[in-house]
């Protein structure tokens, strides 16, 4: 019996066509892949069936009733829960108070925040979160946020579940997790909608897969034993071309300093309980990984180089012979420039237009455009970046929030790109990007690091893998593996990152 059903689906925003027959018939008991990508129309299907959005046609069928949701809440009161990609959290409050936001149990006048702690842990236990329920969400990490979100959306106890990429901010043993919880879903017949770019994920886990593209269901409910990666990849792109990689003159012009030509270096760097004798040294032509579990430190070494954190011991050089940063806008003076994977809280301005965000380290910050900012020279700039990184919005004028979440990457990658950067911090810079997406990302970065050092941290291993050149590998706050070349691979890295161990 099919839980859920979508047909004949449209929906236009402004003259942009979005969704167009789009279908989508997800099973009780089952995980179904929902896949396309960005721009495809996944995340307006998933807004229209979730009560974000009205649809401008089309039907909603939940257990064989039809159904119209007005809101989001609505929704939730019939079963159907999202995890979305971008957090719907509110970091000034507590742990507990995000879990029931707009729902809190009351024992007369006031809230019952016991009943809400008794009901919270086991489920927060499940999913392996060990937190004080009344510390800021504000001082968790964004694995543990992207847990606190899926944890939300499971006390509702819902019928629908639809998880929009919901292992982009995991570690390897927050997904474990995840999936095993999944598992046990299946078998409450429980519909779960599975959104992710990681197809080798999909192929493991989903039992039926949809692909959307330009807007249209091309795949609706394929078994996944009927299907192969390369298959689920051409429906996904259709008969086009795989673009050709943007050459380095099209994309970013290479510093016009001579620091680029300079060695990074840290040694023997100390920050307590985060980093013991870590020392680095890297040069442009290649891309650093750091890999590592949750916790292990490997995204503090970004943190000391971004002047985020200072090194209780040891030190650190910046091209051209410059000291350890001490604070962020200090790095961005030095030239270092640090992309971050949770675009929504640290990448953009999802309230201005494109244009505003694409200025905002170069000509703002560092103050390229001269002291009086041209808006029309900014749009311009703009337009260049928009075109070189393959951005898709129908101008520079687009408010970034409405961008879809690879695109959004993208204008954040771009951001940084303008500045010119020394060094080119990047902290899982394609998380949630489709496969096309990051591919072209893959070949920017390439491109980039011809002029300029780069250093990876990905929670994704294959992406480790794909674009790196070494990967140092940290477990409890020191390196203890460094891999190049052809050994570098999942297997190598899971054991280093899990014991410790070459």
């Amino acid at each position: 019996m099919n839980m859920l059903e979508a047909s004949g689906i449209g929906k236009t925003y402004g003259g942009v066509v979005a969704l167009r027959d789009a279908r989508l018939s997800v099973r009780a008991g089952s995980v179904h892949a929902l896949l396309g990508e960005n721009g495809a129309g996944k995340s307006t299907l998933i807004k229209v069936i979730t009560g974000a959005v009205a649809p401008d046609r089309g039907a909603l069928l939940l257990e064989g009733r039809a159904v119209s949701f007005n809101s989001t809440a609505r929704a939730a009161a019939q079963g159907v829960a999202v995890v979305s990609q971008e957090l719907n959290l509110f970091p000034d409050l507590d742990v507990l108070a995000n879990l029931y936001t707009m729902r809190e149990p009351t024992r007369g006048p006031f809230l019952n925040r016991t009943a809400m702690a008794a009901a919270a842990r086991p489920v927060l236990a499940e999913l392996g979160v060990e937190v004080d329920l009344r510390q800021p969400l504000s001082s968790l990490s964004l694995a543990q946020r992207q847990l606190i979100e899926i944890a939300k959306a499971l006390l509702t106890q819902p019928r629908v579940l639809i998880l929009d990429e919901p292992t982009s901010a995991l570690d390897e043993a927050g997904s474990r997790r995840l999936l095993d919880i999944l598992r046990s879903l299946r078998e409450r017949r429980v519909a779960v909608v599975f959104v992710s770019h990681i197809l080798e994920e999909v192929m493991a886990l989903c039992d039926e897969i949809s692909v959307l593209r330009d807007g249209s269901t091309v795949l609706n409910g394929i078994p996944r034993a009927e299907l192969g990666i390369a298959q689920v990849v051409e429906a996904m792109l259709g008969d086009r071309a795989d673009p050709a990689p943007p050459a380095v003159s099209e994309t970013i012009a290479a510093p016009s300093n001579t620091e680029a030509s300079v060695t990074l270096e840290l040694s023997e760097v100390e920050v307590p309980d985060r980093l013991h004798s870590v020392s680095l040294t890297a040069t442009p032509g290649e891309v650093i990984g750091i890999a590592g579990l949750a916790g292990s430190g490997h995204t503090a070494i970004l943190e000391v180089i971004a002047g985020l954190r200072t090194p209780s011991a040891g030190w650190v050089t910046l091209p051209g012979g410059r000291a350890a940063p001490r604070s962020l806008r200090a790095a961005i003076d030095a030239g270092v420039a640090l992309v971050s994977g949770d675009r929504r809280r640290l990448g953009l301005m999802l309230d201005k237009p494109l244009w505003e965000n694409l200025a905002q380290v170069s000509a703002v910050a560092l103050g390229r455009e001269g002291p009086i900012l041209r808006p029309g020279r900014m749009r311009e700039r703009a337009r260049e970046l928009v075109t070189r990184l393959r951005i898709r919005a129908e101008s520079v004028d687009t408010v970034a929030g409405l961008l879809s979440g690879g695109n959004q990457q993208k204008a954040v990658l771009a951001k940084w790109l303008a500045s010119e950067p020394t060094v080119l911090l990047l902290d899982d810079p394609t998380r949630g990007v489709d496969v096309g997406g990051k591919e072209e990302i893959h070949a920017l970065l390439r491109a980039v690091s011809g002029t300029a050092i780069v250093l990876l941290c990905s929670t994704d291993l294959d992406e480790l893998a794909a674009l790196c050149d070494r990967v140092l590998v940290l477990y409890r706050g020191r390196v203890c593996a460094t891999l190049s070349g052809d050994r570098i691979d999942q297997h190598a890295l899971l054991r280093a990152m899990n014991t410790g161990s070459e």
